[in-house]
C-alpha cells in the first residue's frame, strides 16, 4: 500500500482502504475515482463520532490537484451526517490541504450552509503532509469555523500525526501515532496529549475475477481519555 495514498486517506478523513467501484483518467490528466466504506463504528483520530455508518468518497482530480467529496451517514438511532470537502496539491513529497469539515451530530440541528462564526457546524482546516517513504508525517490546524473554547476564544485546534506502513502475513498495515500539541476541547486535553496509538490490517478479498473487496480491522487506543476501540469494515 502507497504511503502517499494513506496520507491522502488521512487528510480526507478515510476510514478504511475503499474499493475502486470507478476509476477513469484520460491524456490529460484528469482522473475521478468513486469509493465507499461500511464500518462498525467511526473512529477519528481516537474520537467517537458515531456508530456502524456508510461513508463514501468522490475524488476529482487533474495532474497533482484533487477535489475529495466524503461522507459519513450513520445506521440506527443514534445517527450523524457528515460531508468534507477537501482540496489537496501535491508537490514533491509534500501534500497541502484544505478540508471544510460539517458534522451533525446525533441530535443536533443545523443548516449546511451556515457560516456565522458561533452557530456553523462547518469547521476549515490547514494541513501539511509529508512523505518520508518509510514514514509520513501530517500536521493539521483549525483555521475557521466551530472551534472556540468555553471563553468564546478561538482554540485553532493543532493535530499531528505519523504514520508507517508495514505489511504482516500478506496483509497490509498501518501503524499511527496522533497528538494534539497544545491542547483542545476538541480532544478532551489541556496540553500536550497523545490522542490516538492504533494499528490497521487490510486485506484485499477476491470475490470475482472482475470484483473484490478490502476488509479492515483496526484497533485503537485513546491515550488521553484512556479509551479503546476496535473497527472493522470493509470496502465495496
Amino acid at each position: 500500500m502507497k504511503i502517499k495514498k494513506m496520507m491522502m486517506a488521512a487528510l480526507a478523513a478515510l476510514m478504511v482502504p475503499a474499493a475502486v467501484w470507478a476509476q477513469e483518467s484520460d491524456d490529460n490528466g484528469v482522473y475521478a475515482e468513486l469509493n465507499a466504506d461500511l464500518v462498525s463504528s467511526y473512529i477519528w483520530h481516537g474520537q467517537d463520532l458515531g456508530g456502524i455508518s456508510v461513508q463514501p468518497s468522490l475524488t476529482v482530480g487533474w495532474k497533482d490537484l484533487s477535489l475529495n467529496v466524503w461522507g459519513s451517514a450513520g445506521i440506527g438511532n443514534e445517527s450523524h451526517r457528515e460531508m468534507d470537502l477537501t482540496l489537496a496539491y501535491e508537490l514533491g513529497g509534500f501534500t497541502f490541504s484544505v478540508c471544510d469539515y460539517w458534522f451533525l451530530g446525533s441530535g443536533e440541528t443545523g443548516k449546511f450552509f451556515d457560516y456565522a462564526a458561533h452557530s456553523t457546524l462547518h469547521t476549515l482546516e490547514g494541513s501539511i503532509g509529508c512523505d518520508f517513504d518509510l514514514f509520513a508525517l501530517t500536521w493539521s490546524t483549525y483555521f475557521a469555523g466551530a472551534d472556540y473554547n468555553d471563553e468564546g476564544k478561538r482554540e485553532y485546534t493543532s493535530y499531528i500525526q505519523a504514520d508507517v506502513p508495514f505489511t504482516l502475513a500478506g496483509f497490509e498495515g498501518m501503524a499511527t501515532v496522533g497528538a494534539t500539541p497544545w491542547g483542545s476541547a476538541t480532544y478532551d486535553a489541556n496540553r500536550f496529549m497523545v490522542c490516538e496509538a492504533s494499528v490497521a490490517l487490510s486485506k484485499e478479498i477476491k470475490v470475482t475475477p472482475t470484483f473484490s473487496l478490502n476488509a479492515m480491522g483496526k484497533v485503537v487506543v485513546n491515550p488521553a481519555t484512556e479509551s479503546t476501540f476496535f473497527v472493522f469494515g470493509l470496502g465495496f
